[in-house]
């Protein structure tokens, strides 16, 4: 009996992670990728002799990560989740001989990172967010001691929010009303559809405490005064799997997924956009490339843009729930300026750490600016990452390879990139260097070049240029967001930052089981494949 055949539309993470759970349940799967090397948004530049990750940085919840390479054929790991103790111990230090897991490790070394980020204020102070309750509850005395008490209360709300909203809701898929009106109950109690500021702002009194304990959403394209406080949760994500970093940076652990993949029998191709998705009686029938070949599939799944896979690659003629003025209704997350920079190393150099957030003056007039009015901003905060620090390799010899992230309005926001893009990069470069966060940068710069919005949608289809999918606010989360099963097509499915559960490097993971698992569901794949995991253990207290 010929096995199925699925194809994937794009070669990002939640793609490829897809791609491997469908291998592994059996099916005859094809990446069609359209840049010329896989990854996506987390696609590799390298110049000058520098290495730079284009996009994500942040590894977390290493476990999602180790589940990919366990799987075997015929050993899907699509059942319940299994949460294992975390990385690090009951005070949150690292534990001893900690790594990526055995299967990881063949593939691409992790490792953890502390502080997870250094967190600089405008007046120059800072705090180093590392998990550890000692030195949390410290630096809160040294920098706003009225906060102490209201850390205590926030620690339990966030806590009793990771329980539920993660442990226990982590993996389901809303897929109608009444899967979620089930849970609405309960993340009511808990407060987890107020805002997150809001929440934050209750328990703290010092703007600085506020940033600290809010700022996580914007690493996945929220906006703390926006999301709901079920965000919160990712504080103890943090805490309890700690913040880690694939050796050779994030384009390893992608290099390291794709050779997985094909050591499961799938297939890559790379230089092969897709023209659209061809469609008979309601039921997606495989895929058109740009250059008129067909790929015929039982399933096709997208890892394209939301926005993009329904409006430029399944006609609208196919689209009674998805039309064109729902999916262009929907809110559009921010977008990003990436500054990407080599320079040498200095042995005076400030003491920078590996994740640095570097706040401006103004924290919610900033955001709104970005998000709602849509903006250039006066001034800026900014997310700089110098994996040369931990990772030597990815620059020549004495320099540093580093890129300061800048969220930005998306597109619909009509600011000339070509213009406003090297005045801000100007900005940026000029202010790293008279703030003393890199002194004599100039002087010492071998290479700078930078992306804008207009990089997300040209190079990377993105609609409007958004950096991380829909935006995450109450009214497009779970059954609300994009649904990983089209409504309109059988047997097309979605997957990534764009659908459920959001964007971030472990949600898209999460996407990829939730859309496999759907897949294994309708196909009737045999629930011997679907379960087979390893034994569940004890989730952590």
């Amino acid at each position: 009996m010929s096995r199925r055949k699925a194809v994937v539309i794009g070669a990002g993470i939640g793609g490829i992670s897809c791609a491997t759970r469908l291998q592994s349940l059996g099916f005859d799967t094809e990446i069609v990728e359209a840049l010329d090397a896989p990854g996506g948004r987390a696609y590799v530049r390298k110049v000058d002799g520098f290495v730079f990750d284009m996009g994500p940085t942040v590894l977390t919840v290493p476990h999602f990560i180790e589940e990919l390479f366990s799987l075997q054929q015929d050993h899907a790991m699509l059942g319940e989740p299994d949460f294992p103790a975390g990385t690090l111990d009951e005070n949150c230090r690292i534990r001893e001989g900690v790594s990526g897991g055995p299967n990881t490790s063949k593939y691409v070394e992790i490792v953890p990172i502390l502080p997870f980020y250094r967190i600089y204020f405008d007046d120059g102070t800072f705090f180093d967010y590392d998990g550890d309750p000692v030195s949390t509850r410290e630096q809160i005395k040294q920098l706003a001691s009225e906060d102490l008490a209201g850390y205590e209360a926030f620690h339990d709300q966030a806590r009793a929010i990771f329980h539920r909203g993660f442990l226990k809701l982590g993996y389901t898929y809303f897929g109608s009303l009444g899967s979620m009106l089930r849970v609405v109950p309960d993340l009511l109690k808990l407060g987890a559809v107020q805002s997150l500021f809001g929440m934050v702002s209750k328990y703290f009194k010092s703007d600085k405490m506020r940033q600290v304990f809010s700022f996580e959403p914007l690493l996945v394209g929220g906006n703390p005064m926006k999301v709901p406080a079920i965000y919160a949760m990712i504080h103890f994500v943090e805490k309890t799997w700690g913040i880690h970093y694939a050796k050779g940076g994030t384009g390893a652990l992608v290099a390291g997924l794709v050779k997985k993949f094909e050591d499961m029998g799938g297939r890559l191709r790379v230089n092969a956009p897709v023209k659209r998705i061809l469609v008979e009686n309601r039921t997606a029938k495989g895929v058109e490339l740009e250059d008129g070949e067909e790929i015929a599939a039982d399933v096709v799944v997208s890892n394209a843009d939301y926005a993009t896979t329904y409006l430029k690659l399944v006609d609208k003629a196919h689209r009674r729930i998805n039309r064109d003025a729902l999916v262009k209704f929907r809110k559009q997350s921010m977008s990003l300026m990436v500054i990407y920079f080599g320079y040498e190393r200095r042995d005076n150099d400030p003491d920078l750490r590996h994740h640095n957030i570097i706040l401006g003056p103004r924290y919610e007039a900033l955001l709104d600016e970005i998000f709602e009015q849509k903006v250039m901003s006066p001034d800026f905060s900014q997310y700089l990452h110098i994996p040369t620090l931990t990772d030597p390799t990815l620059a020549p010899p004495g320099h540093h390879a580093a890129y300061t992230l800048i969220p930005v309005p998306n597109n619909a926001s009509g600011i000339d990139w070509d213009i406003e893009g090297p005045k801000l990069s100007a900005r940026v470069m000029n202010f790293l260097e008279e703030r003393g966060y890199i002194p004599d940068l100039a002087a010492r710069l071998k290479h700078m070049s930078f992306i804008t919005p207009d990089y997300f949608s040209e190079t990377l289809g993105s609609y409007l240029g958004n950096g991380f999918g829909v935006e995450p606010v109450l009214t497009q989360t779970a059954f609300f967001r994009p649904h990983n099963k089209s409504e309109d097509v059988h047997n097309l499915y979605l997957v990534g930052q764009g659908t459920q559960p959001g964007g971030g490097t472990p949600s898209v993971m999460m996407s990829a089981k939730m859309t496999a698992r759907e897949i294994a569901r309708d196909l009737g794949v045999e629930a011997s494949v679907i379960n087979g995991v390893p034994e569940q253990r004890e989730a952590p207290a």
